[in-house]
């Protein structure tokens, strides 16, 4: 059968949003899609897409046994869904794409295919206060190649009284990132800067420095699924073991740190490379609660003693 006829079938068949979305959970299962942007499975996927389609709260996320769900369509409700429906699963885009929507510490913020969809487990970090590392509320944050500007923004409303540079090299995604700092109406603390990592930060001190960068390796690159392709590789590949960029972060990070500052770094599935890239390097790897790996914590003071040792 084609996607035609099922898409006709589906706006003719259906009535209630419990419906489509039991419609789209099962195209979407049959188109063998992958889940990894915002969803892990066709069921949540289908239900942020109805939610989304149909300019609902995305906390009814969790309430899909809530009455609302048996309320009828209107055909042109029914069309939209089906429509989007079809082109995840003709385009394999994520649907964060499809939307410009992406959800990140709980709040929405505008995404396309200049940035990276937010997904990091820096979210849980930044909902702790970075407890138990930061002894004081930092007053300067950086923001290390900060996409749509997504953990910028959530740690200006976690650290009201800070300043945040969110910094990255591409233009095309500042330019998303400043969508975000003004919807979000933070423009008076985040402050977007095209910058090669610290290149264009000379004379900046920064309590906090955290950073996603792009960090997958070569043997990942080749393996990612259809979806990742509609992200920017810029934003993702980083060398054959994904720590070119990590690299010369940590070896310029002291010129930029404040005393007693710490930075956290995300580098995902190449925390495997870290140990034989930078042998004896003190970091603390992180655990999460809400799962996600490989960010560490490392401060200023053992930056500076690594790096003095390797000189020797």
């Amino acid at each position: 059968m084609t996607d035609k006829f099922y898409l006709e079938e589906a706006i003719n068949d259906l009535n209630s949003m419990m419906d489509m979305i039991r419609w789209a959970s099962s195209r979407f299962n049959d188109a063998q899609l992958y889940f990894g942007h915002g969803t892990d499975n066709a069921w949540d996927e289908a239900t942020c897409l109805v939610l989304q389609a149909l300019h609902l709260p995305y906390s009814m996320l969790a309430q899909t046994q809530h009455t609302i769900v048996n309320a009828a369509l209107t055909r042109s409700e029914k069309e939209k869904i089906a429509e989007l429906v079809l082109k995840r699963v003709q385009t394999r885009m994520p649907l964060p794409y499809i939307t410009n929507e992406a959800w990140f510490c709980g709040m929405p913020f505008y995404v396309d295919e200049r940035v990276l969809i937010p997904r990091s487990p820096f979210a849980e970090l930044i909902d702790s206060h970075f407890s138990p590392f930061l002894q004081d509320s930092p007053t300067t944050i950086l923001d290390m190649c900060t996409g749509g500007g997504c953990i910028a923004i959530a740690l200006a409303y976690t650290f009201e009284e800070a300043h945040v540079d969110a910094v990255d090299i591409s233009q095309e995604a500042l330019e998303v990132a400043d969508i975000n700092i003004q919807e979000h109406q933070v423009s008076d603390r985040v402050y977007p800067i095209q910058s090669d990592l610290f290149s264009n930060l000379q004379g900046q001190r920064y309590d906090l420095i955290v950073s996603n960068p792009p960090y997958v390796d070569a043997e990942d690159m080749a393996d990612l699924p259809d979806e990742f392709q509609h992200e920017p590789e810029l934003a993702l590949a980083a060398g054959d073991d994904g720590l070119d960029l990590v690299e010369t972060m940590l070896k310029q990070a002291p010129n930029y740190l404040a005393d007693h500052g710490w930075m956290f770094i995300e580098v995902g599935n190449s925390e495997v490379h870290m140990a034989q890239r930078f042998p004896g390097l003190n970091v603390e790897w992180l655990t999460f609660e809400n799962g996600g790996h490989g960010i560490f914590a490392i401060s200023k003071e053992s930056l500076i003693t690594y790096w003095q040792q390797q000189e020797r």
